[in-house]
């Protein structure tokens, strides 16, 4: 299985905290940009977060920056999203993704933060935020 597994969604008040795990096969996830995306309904799909699980480049949309943190676990091939002080506005979908090889930016070790360039995407994970 190519395709990225998520967890940890669910309901929060506003202020509350969620955790997501996402599990990728090594093919996809060692060396490579991987990320965390969410859809809102009637809304496009926004990058959140991206790293490079080959060293530590990592990009925060603006609009969770201080909030929340991208880590990974590179030996079990797992991705995670900490998502701390949430709002209303968080409400959505969440997916993890990795990307193709066009991806990875080589020379800096840095991501594209282009969803074109993620082709491997999980099912997603909704996170309800109330207020």
């Amino acid at each position: 299985q190519v395709q990225p597994v998520e967890s940890g969604g669910g309901s929060v008040q506003a202020g509350g905290s969620l955790r997501l795990s996402c599990a990728a096969s090594r093919v996809t996830y060692s060396n490579n940009c991987v990320g965390w995306f969410r859809q809102a309904p009637g809304k496009e799909r926004d990058v959140v977060a991206i790293t490079y699980t080959g060293g530590s480049s990592t990009y925060y949309a603006d609009f969770v920056k201080g909030r929340f943190t991208i880590s990974k676990d590179n030996a079990a091939n797992t991705l995670y999203l900490q998502m701390n002080s949430l709002k209303p506005e968080d409400t959505a979908m969440y997916y993890c993704a990795a990307g193709w090889a066009s991806a990875v930016r080589r020379a800096s070790g840095s991501c594209s933060t282009t969803i074109a360039d993620f082709g491997y995407w999980g099912q997603g994970t909704q996170v309800t935020v109330s207020s």
